[in-house]
């Protein structure tokens, strides 16, 4: 792996970490595409982009995070049922790992995403909370139970939580922030016990230190910048065009990755 390599990584990351797409699916299919092979160094490497991703958050968001308690409590109730299962599935979430997997949840959930746009359009709400304050820790609860759903990989953690967030009762603006809020401690765990159980592997690739750095901070630039236009075109629009592309995107996994 070289520089650029990794600046293509690390924009691959930050534009669909965040975006209801699947990141792992897109990393997987850009490797391929790139000829990179699936080694422990590109798995260290998706790692500290990942982290480059997660900061970008931290920083959008950091002074509601300083002085809000009541929602650092929300998002740690939604952390829980996540980081209960996770622990205790670790070695089976990371044997799900395979192309097959990756394309049906992407096509899978791209249904689940225009179904749930359709049904609101059908059956809309009038009482649609738009403000964190009103998320209550139930509905916290609920929505960190469905980032189980995204241990599958193609399912997209985001969109899993999206979904929930809409199915109760929030708006698509306050659903994505909320997503988005939920990932700063999901993330942090699964970054750092990642990087605990491959120590070695680190420590082996420490001459590519450079090339992991350059990756995590264009993951970061461009996380943040996703962030931004993501939450502008929710505001305005729905969620089915991601639907549909998520379904093309798994049909282009069948032609490329088997």
């Amino acid at each position: 792996m070289n520089i650029f390599d990794a600046v293509i990584l690390g924009i691959v990351e930050g534009l669909t970490e965040f975006l209801p797409v699947s990141s792992t699916g897109h990393m997987i299919l850009a490797a391929k595409l790139m000829g990179l092979q699936q080694t422990d160094t590109l798995k260290c490497f998706e790692v500290v982009i990942q982290l480059g991703s997660i900061l970008a958050v931290v920083a959008m968001f950091y002074k509601r995070l300083l002085v809000d308690f009541k929602l650092w409590c929300k998002l740690i109730v939604g952390f829980i049922p996540t980081a209960a299962i996770g622990f205790l599935l670790y070695k089976s979430i990371k044997s799900l790992f395979a192309p097959q997997t990756v394309a049906y949840a992407l096509i899978g959930w791209g249904v689940i995403f225009i179904a749930v746009e359709l049904f609101r359009k059908v059956r809309p709400r009038e009482d649609e909370l738009e403000h964190l304050d009103q998320i209550s820790y139930v509905q916290a609860f609920i929505i960190g139970l469905s980032q189980c759903f995204a241990m599958v990989p193609g399912t997209s953690r985001s969109g899993a939580t999206i979904i929930a967030g809409l199915l109760c009762g929030l708006s698509r603006n306050l659903a994505a922030r909320f997503s988005f809020l939920l990932a700063i401690p999901t993330m942090f765990a699964a970054t750092f016990y990642d990087t605990y159980k491959n120590l070695d592997t680190f420590a082996q690739n420490s001459a590519n230190i450079t090339t992991f750095l350059v990756g995590g901070v264009v993951a970061f630039v461009v996380a943040l910048a996703a962030i931004k236009l993501f939450l502008s075109f929710v505001s305005k629009f729905d969620f089915i065009p991601f639907g549909i592309y998520r379904i093309l995107i798994g049909a282009i996994f069948f032609i490329f990755v088997f």
